[in-house]
């Protein structure tokens, strides 16, 4: 929370002292911005190897406990379909919302002025072609070229093929690609350590051109993809309420300790406690409650797929891009993806190694990002209640299926 205050400050900063010097001083505006743009090309070059490595690790880590049982293998592939759920959900939802609440005109002029030197990563191709263009011919250039959704292809390919192996190789494999991603990790986190000062040159250029209208473009960005978690929120009581058979009433008090868990720590792993308490008074059985909840935490993030689509979706609204159905075909694929190599990550990492893929996939910069890292912490809050209440009726959904919900 310190941390995510201190990103906060800087933006806020940035916005009001650009606002103020205004665009005559052009050379602190320009000197901002080759800061910020050096500290980007940083974050950048991480993206690509890490998405691979953690997503090799992820699908790892989920076959290793689908050995752990039958009961194991189907929470995991039922969690596995409502992410591809959740992702597709967006694709629609977010655009209708946009429709219905648009970012204010005179806001998004302004900042699609502020914004208008960014470079897009590259065009999408047509349906055909994106179909054609899934399986790379080679994975290194695929890699170089930022062609995300084909690599990710090969990562899963290759991801399922060392599970196949002998235990030993699979296991000296394991262990070589979480070092890997370890080091990586420690890799990023030195550059997000430099995230006030790369957050602060950039919201300066962007205060200096767009002025005050930077401020109402985050908060509706704010209310917008929050709203999206909220569709998975209320997603939660109508599973409970169908298969679970637990009246939305009876599922909220159950869940409300854990949420209010969530609210003040951002974080499902420290409300695990609370949702097993929660679970076991709907009647949900030890096993379920010792076995499942546990995988929900380690690998499942229902709100992952929607949001971080919903984010790149209104990165395209908000620099006037208008999306094709390939690009949304393809951001659904890669959000959905990328959320398996995710979990268990701080939030302003995973928001960078989940968000930035879609973009480049679909083929939108990722500049903006940096101004929105800058204000996760209040959509995070609705992903983290979000996802507490959907692995509570997961569990529970779950333990109905395989007789041990009283």
């Amino acid at each position: 929370m310190k941390r995510a205050l201190i990103i906060l400050l800087a933006l806020v900063a940035g916005i009001l002292i650009g606002l103020f010097v205004g665009t005559k001083t052009g050379w602190l505006v320009d000197a901002a911005d080759v800061v910020g743009s050096m500290w980007l090309n940083a974050l950048r070059m991480t993206v690509i190897p890490l998405v691979f490595t953690l997503l090799i690790v992820g699908i790892g880590k989920a076959a290793s406990m689908a050995r752990a049982g039958g009961m194991t293998a189907r929470a995991i592939f039922f969690m596995i379909f409502i992410l591809w759920c959740s992702s597709a959900m967006a694709a629609f939802v977010t655009p209708a919302l946009l429709e219905i609440f648009p970012l204010n005109g005179d806001a998004a002029f302004a900042l699609r002025s502020a914004l208008s030197g960014l470079e897009s990563p590259g065009e999408v191709p047509p349906f055909s072609e994106f179909l054609r263009a899934l399986i790379p011919t080679n994975a290194i250039a695929a890699a170089a070229e930022d062609a995300v959704l084909p690599l990710m292809i090969f990562a899963l390919a290759f991801a399922f093929a060392i599970t196949r192996l002998p235990e030993n190789q699979r296991v000296m494999l394991d262990q070589f690609f979480n070092a890997v991603a370890d080091a990586l990790l420690i890799l990023i986190k030195w550059v997000l350590a430099l995230a006030p000062i790369g957050v602060f040159a950039l919201a300066l250029g962007v205060g200096a051109k767009a002025g005050l209208a930077a401020f109402g473009a985050l908060l509706h960005y704010v209310v917008l993809v929050s709203s999206v978690g909220a569709v998975i929120w209320l997603f939660s009581y109508i599973l409970t309420w169908i298969v679970a058979k637990r009246s939305p009433l009876a599922f909220f008090r159950a869940s409300a300790p854990a949420q209010a868990v969530a609210i003040s720590t951002q974080s499902s792993l420290a409300s695990l406690p609370a949702m097993v308490s929660g679970v076991k008074a709907m009647g949900v059985g030890e096993r379920s409650a010792d076995v499942v909840l546990p995988i929900a935490v380690a690998l499942f993030r229902a709100t992952g797929p929607c949001m971080n689509l919903a984010v790149a979706i209104y990165v395209a609204h908000l620099l006037g891009i208008e999306l094709s159905f390939s690009a949304l075909a393809i951001g659904v694929v890669v959000a959905a993806i990328t959320t398996m190599g995710a979990v268990s990550l701080p939030g302003s990492i995973s928001f960078i190694t989940s968000i930035a893929p879609i973009c480049i996939a679909m083929g939108l910069p990722i500049e903006p990002l940096v101004l929105l890292l800058a204000i996760e912490t209040f959509p995070d809050i609705m992903r983290t209640v979000a996802n507490v209440s959907m692995n509570m009726s997961v569990t529970a959904t779950i333990a109905k299926s395989e007789g041990d919900l009283e």
